[in-house]
């Protein structure tokens, strides 16, 4: 039996996986209503600190701490220019806070972060006692652009805490298209570089 009507879709999708092709960018899902105009600015700004990382080549994600509505630090993913895979948006900051302002700094902190934190930085946020995040874009959502597959199981945030009965706010998505758009952006620069 013939499989050459198959080709045109395999040489699609290899090219897809290898970052050769634009990124398709999926419709936003709609913000969390919880979410308010100030967490709309602060989840602005993780974008901004997001597209730093990427321009480095870092993987595209910024968050920030906010303490008494003020912004006490910020940073942006920086994995490949520290060569500490642990170095995500979230744990980077979380240990650069611990280490500058002690644990009493995450009392009543609010983390804000440009994606729905993965299982590592998911662990940090408990570890460091914080009890509220917003986010911007959903983890799904993230790897629609990748084109990888979501699977069936996909581990979101909101289970992880409620798994791990451990009391806290969250709030998001929030921005959704602007960071799916962020995130198609970094996509097309590594295919742009493997080129």
């Amino acid at each position: 039996m013939s499989r050459a009507h198959l080709l045109p879709r395999l040489a699609a999708i290899s090219l897809l996986l290898a970052g050769a092709m634009p990124a398709a960018v999926p419709p936003a899902l709609p913000d969390d209503p919880a979410c308010t105009p100030p967490d709309r600015e602060l989840i602005a700004r993780t974008y901004e600190l997001a597209r730093l990382s990427s321009v480095r080549g870092d993987g595209g994600h910024g968050a920030l701490l906010l303490k008494d509505g003020k912004i006490l630090l910020e940073f942006s993913s920086a994995t490949n220019s520290t060569g500490d895979v642990t170095q995500h948006a979230e744990t980077g900051l979380i240990a650069l806070a611990s280490r500058q302002f002690g644990l009493e700094v995450f009392k009543d902190a609010i983390l804000y972060t440009s994606e729905e934190p993965c299982i590592m930085c998911c662990g940090s946020v408990r570890a460091a006692g914080l009890r509220a995040f917003v986010y911007g874009t959903t983890a799904g959502q993230a790897r629609r652009i990748s084109g990888r597959p979501i699977p069936d199981d996909l581990l979101e945030c909101r289970e992880v805490y409620s798994r791990l009965e451990y009391p806290i706010t969250i709030r998001g998505p929030l921005m959704e298209a602007e960071g799916l758009a962020l995130l198609a952006e970094l996509h097309d620069r590594r295919a742009g570089a493997r080129k």
